[in-house]
């Protein structure tokens, strides 16, 4: 079974890339990011063209992300939001089980953590707000003993080697102390973080920003992880990131990065 996540930042503009990728790639699941429409604009006639359903948690102009699952595996039990704060109207979280004949079911989430910036301030304290109701759904999520995947753009840079210029990012929301510590919390509540556990080399990049020549320089930075259960890490094969896509013509800043598990 083969996941994989990316942040498209904006659907609209990237969709000839991400039809292109799923023909390439054949990936079972993809996890979006930052799609920046809401549910009705998203272009579901392509994506279902090249063989996967659509689930969807749309936001007019920001945030934004969706399930691609390829036919004929079925979508059950699908959550749309983060629970622990209703009142949050943010579109950062969607998770559904994933199942077919010959696959033991694996549950899926796609979420985009917040960015934080600036920090200190209240879209920081959003920010670890949000990755403490991560945490916690995530420890009721383990209670099942499921195969389970939380993938994504979690704007978190884990550790220095995962950036280019680490000392350029100690004061940014990516890397700031409290913010590394909530992502290991999460990871200690028993997460394999799948990249990290196939790959422990330096230079390893998921973002390269637009701006100061970041991707002809490989400035990157490391920030969307797949976490895995320990039901899921039992299946772990391979991880790998997709650089190329961030070398095409009106790319993302964001690359793919892609799980495989067995099947059983």
């Amino acid at each position: 079974m083969r996941i994989a996540t990316w942040n498209v930042n904006s659907i609209k503009q990237r969709v000839g890339h991400l039809t292109a990728f799923l023909t390439q790639a054949k990936p079972d699941v993809v996890c979006l990011q930052e799609l920046k429409c809401q549910d009705v604009a998203f272009p579901r006639d392509e994506i279902a063209a090249a063989g996967y359903t659509v689930e969807t948690l749309g936001q007019k102009a920001y945030n934004g992300v969706a399930l691609l699952v390829r036919a004929p595996l079925a979508v059950s039990e699908i959550r749309r939001g983060l629970p622990g704060d209703e009142a949050d109207e943010q579109a950062r979280y969607i998770e559904a089980l994933i199942s077919g004949e010959d696959l033991a079911p694996v549950r899926v989430a796609s979420i985009y953590l917040p960015n934080g910036n600036p920090a200190p301030g209240p879209k920081y304290d959003y920010k670890l707000a949000f990755m403490g109701r991560l945490r916690a759904h995530a420890r009721r999520l383990l209670e099942a003993e499921e195969a389970l995947v939380l993938a994504g753009d979690y704007n978190v840079i884990p550790e220095p080697e995962d950036a280019a210029n680490p000392e350029a990012w100690v004061a940014d929301a990516l890397f700031l102390p409290p913010t590394r510590a909530a992502f290991r919390a999460l990871l200690a509540e028993g997460f394999t973080e799948a990249l990290r556990a196939c790959d422990g080399s330096s230079g390893l990049y998921t973002f390269w920003d637009y701006q100061a020549g970041c991707w002809q320089r490989n400035a990157g930075i490391r920030i969307d992880h797949l976490l895995l259960s320990p039901r899921a890490a039992d299946r772990l094969v391979s991880a790998s990131v997709d650089k190329s896509q961030r070398g095409l013509e009106k790319p993302s800043d964001h690359v793919p990065v892609t799980v495989d598990l067995a099947d059983r």
